[in-house]
C-alpha cells in the first residue's frame, strides 16, 4: 500500500483527489493539510510515502515545507518521503526551485486522473521522472547562474553511462534510450541506476538537475 499525503489549501480539491486516490486497491490517503505548517505536523505524524505538495499557500508556501521535510531526512535514520509539487502552470519558477531543493518532480493541477495515479506510483518506486521534458524545459528557462564544478564522481563513469547520462539528461525516457542505443530498456535500466548510485542522485529529476547545475545538459 503506497500511503500519500495532501497538502493544499483548497478543501473541495483535496476532496476530490483523496475519492480518487483512495479508490485505487494500492493507494491510500493518510493525511491532509491546508497549509504548509500543517504539513510538517501531518507528515511527521503519518509518515506518507508520497506527499501532494500545492507551492502556493496561507501560512506556510510549499516550497518552504518541502525544505524542511527534506531537512528531517538528513537525521539519521530518517527517510524523506517523496515530495510531488502541484501548480497551476507548467512553467513554473516556484517548481524549479523546489525541484532544485530535492522535489521528485511536479503535476500541474489539471492533470488527467490517470496521469496523476501514475505519477504517484512512479515516484514511489524511484524509477522515472514526471515529466522529464518538462523538467528540462523548466531549467532551460530559469537556470541563468553559471555552471558548477564538475564533481570528481562523473570522472567515475564509463564512456557508455556518459552517453546514457547524456540521453536521459535531456528527458529521453528508458524506452527511448534503448531504441537510440540499441540496447534493451533492462539494460537502460541497469545503467541508469548504476549511475545514480556513482553520483549519489536520488532519482532522474535529480539526475536532470545534475545535468543543469554542472553544465553537462
Amino acid at each position: 500500500m503506497i500511503r500519500v499525503a495532501l497538502v493544499d489549501d483548497q478543501a473541495l480539491f483535496r476532496a476530490g483527489i483523496r475519492m480518487l486516490v483512495d479508490s485505487q486497491p494500492d493507494l491510500e490517503v493518510v493525511a491532509e493539510a491546508s497549509d504548509g505548517r500543517e504539513a510538517l505536523a501531518a507528515v511527521r505524524t503519518s509518515r506518507p510515502d508520497v506527499v501532494l505538495m500545492d507551492i502556493r499557500m496561507p501560512v506556510m508556501d510549499g516550497l518552504a515545507a518541502t525544505a524542511e521535510l527534506l531537512t528531517d531526512a538528513q537525521e539519521p535514520g530518517a527517510q524523506a518521503p517523496r515530495i510531488v509539487m502541484l501548480t497551476t502552470f507548467d512553467l513554473d519558477e516556484a517548481a524549479a526551485r523546489a525541484i532544485r531543493q530535492g522535489a521528485s518532480g511536479f503535476l500541474l493541477k489539471d492533470a488527467d486522473p490517470e496521469f496523476l495515479l501514475a505519477a504517484i506510483r512512479t515516484v514511489h518506486a524511484g524509477s522515472a521522472v514526471i515529466a522529464a521534458s518538462a523538467t528540462r524545459e523548466l531549467f532551460e528557462r530559469f537556470t541563468d547562474a553559471a555552471p558548477r564544478p564538475v564533481p570528481p564522481a562523473y570522472a567515475d563513469l564509463t564512456e557508455r553511462e556518459r552517453e546514457i547520462f547524456a540521453l536521459a539528461a535531456r528527458g529521453l525516457s528508458n524506452a527511448e534510450i534503448a531504441a537510440r542505443e540499441f540496447l534493451s530498456e533492462a539494460t537502460v535500466k541497469t545503467h541508469i541506476s548504476r549511475i545514480l548510485t556513482k553520483l549519489s542522485l536520488r532519482d532522474r529529476v535529480q539526475l536532470v538537475v545534475f545535468a543543469f547545475e554542472h553544465g553537462l545538459a
